[in-house]
């Protein structure tokens, strides 16, 4: 076998872990921010909280808005271009071209300042604004987990009522055990019969006692508040409020109508649910054998009762949506100008513990104690960068946020029917960032308006054409097919074709299909069901 020397000559793009962070961090959303920020805190004893005021770095938005080199934007491209595939997977084929991470101990390097030495002061790595742990902007401020965690529950609140049923040991434990079974609803979905097989098994006998303790219980249980709990179905569900107001007003002559409605609204109920659903009054005029009137004045009155029972006692996970950035109006009338600035709340505030650097600093390593003190050392440039990865994402925030005010004036004027379409690529190249790089700070990060709160991604849209050859927003146009529904006649809704028409009049072509598309995503529901009977 022939040895021999020879030369190759590929490129290769190394995700250093300075640039694997930064976009982690950009991608966050405040709270997994907070979280990230909560653990390196943890773990890095060189980063500590500060509730003082800090210089910032060189880094910050006066230089990030010097425009970016070309050579400088296309190795962002190239980066942006693997970086999602770079960070779930190690390995890549080996080709010239290929993409390769970096060695295990390169990996672990976060010297990517160039230098070796330590800072002579470390104080100045520090962010902006201190992070509150519950994101709601206070100390005093209760945890939103805890206010959902205090709601009573639905079991509690009947095994309340239960207690005062005074029932046998055997019942008891029977009303109890069904309690527990329901669901969030207020629903039973298990059958008595599956209840009682799970519980006694092949013994027929048991069965049978469990399956007449579980009847007794059951009545019991569907005569608790609220009214319809422990219904099987839908249908039994309103059947028992309607028979609760049979018996409430039962008695009293002055009730007479009401009383003839509600007996057909049961007789509704004995019917397949999808004629209700589907409103189709002469048909179930037809099944009932009673006038269409009376079936429309009984459907008025199914509609005002409670499908859900248990839906009032549901712990419903509060989501606090905190803004990252918030836009200010600055003067009156054609001169108004709409300032963004971030928000000072989610906004971590970071610093290099001195006391630990300056140890650090003056302590010679020798011999045995080299290898400590580069750990120590890496340990504290893993802190420097952190911090400023953190700033560098709220800077890029601002940027694009800012670029976004800037694009879409008229809604911040006249709402959302002025909004313009907007493509990630348009403040990409305003900016000279990656489009990636939009797409990430657009996500889970959050813009506070003087009409609400929306996340970055809601001031995108595509464009429809129009009569003048330009472009509407679909937003834009959401807003007015939204218009023109709050508006029709309740007996005589607008159907899809006609609310195509009227945006043609409008000079906007959107076909019928899209407007049912639209108008699902803003979950208003066809004519047919709008329609007022």
């Amino acid at each position: 076998m022939k040895q021999g020397l020879s030369l190759r000559v590929s490129q290769h793009l190394a995700l250093t872990p300075q640039l694997q962070q930064s976009i982690k961090l950009l991608q966050l959303s405040t709270l997994e921010l907070s979280q990230e920020v909560d653990q390196m805190l943890d773990d890095n004893p060189f980063l500590e909280r500060t509730a003082d005021e800090v210089a910032r770095e060189e880094f910050g938005l006066p230089q990030a808005d010097t425009p970016v080199r070309g050579d400088d934007l296309a190795a962002e491209s190239a980066t942006h271009s693997v970086a999602d595939y770079a960070m779930e997977s190690k390995a890549v084929a080996e080709s010239d071209t290929e993409v390769t991470p970096l060695s295990a101990d390169d990996s672990q390097s976060w010297e990517g300042d160039g230098s070796a030495t330590l800072s002579p002061d470390d104080s100045e790595w520090g962010g902006d604004a201190k992070a509150h742990a519950n994101n709601l902007g206070g100390d005093d401020d209760a945890d939103v987990a805890e206010l959902g965690r205090m709601q009573q529950s639905l079991q509690s609140y009947l095994h309340g009522q239960a207690l005062a049923l005074h029932l046998g040991e055997e019942d008891a434990a029977a009303l109890r055990f069904l309690i527990e079974s329901l669901n969030d609803d207020g629903y039973l979905e298990d059958s008595l019969l599956s209840l009682a097989k799970g519980l006694a098994g092949d013994d027929t006998e048991q069965v049978e006692q469990l399956l007449h303790h579980f009847t007794v219980a059951l009545s019991l249980l569907q005569s608790l508040e609220p009214v319809g709990v422990a219904a099987r179905t839908l249908a039994e569900c309103l059947s028992l409020q309607l028979r609760a107001l049979l018996a409430q007003h039962g008695a009293d002559p002055a009730q007479k109508p009401l009383l003839a409605v509600v007996k057909v609204a049961l007789r509704i109920c004995t019917h397949p649910m999808d004629l209700l659903a589907r409103r189709d009054v002469k048909r179930l005029s037809q099944l009932c054998h009673v006038p269409e009137a009376l079936i429309r004045e009984a459907i008025a009155l199914i509609a005002r009762l409670e499908p859900k029972p248990g839906r009032r006692f549901c712990d419903v996970e509060r989501n606090v949506v905190v803004p990252d950035v918030l836009v200010v109006k600055v003067g009156h009338g054609p001169q108004a100008k709409f300032q963004v600035r971030l928000n000072a709340e989610v906004m971590p505030r970071l610093r290099v513990h001195d006391i630990y650097a300056n140890a650090l600093r003056q302590h010679k390593s020798t011999g045995s104690d080299a290898s400590t003190h580069a750990a120590l050392q890496q340990r504290l440039q893993e802190a420097r960068w952190f911090i400023k990865n953190i700033q560098q994402r709220f800077d890029t925030i601002l940027r694009v946020s800012s670029a976004i005010v800037e694009r879409q004036k008229n809604f911040f004027t006249h709402g959302e029917m002025a909004m313009r379409p907007l493509v990630l690529r348009e403040i990409a190249d305003e900016l000279g960032l990656h489009e990636s790089t939009i797409s990430r700070v657009t996500t889970a990060k959050y813009m506070g308006t003087p009409f609400g709160t929306f996340e970055l991604k809601y001031f995108f849209g595509s464009g429809l054409g129009t009569e003048s050859g330009g472009n509407a927003s679909s937003t834009a146009v959401r807003a007015l097919i939204k218009q023109f529904i709050a508006a029709e006649q309740p007996k005589k809704p607008l159907s899809d074709n006609q609310i195509s028409e009227m945006l043609k009049e409008q000079g906007i072509d959107c076909a019928r299909r899209t407007v049912a598309k639209y108008r699902e995503g803003l979950r208003i529901a066809t004519a047919s069901l709008r329609k007022t009977l």
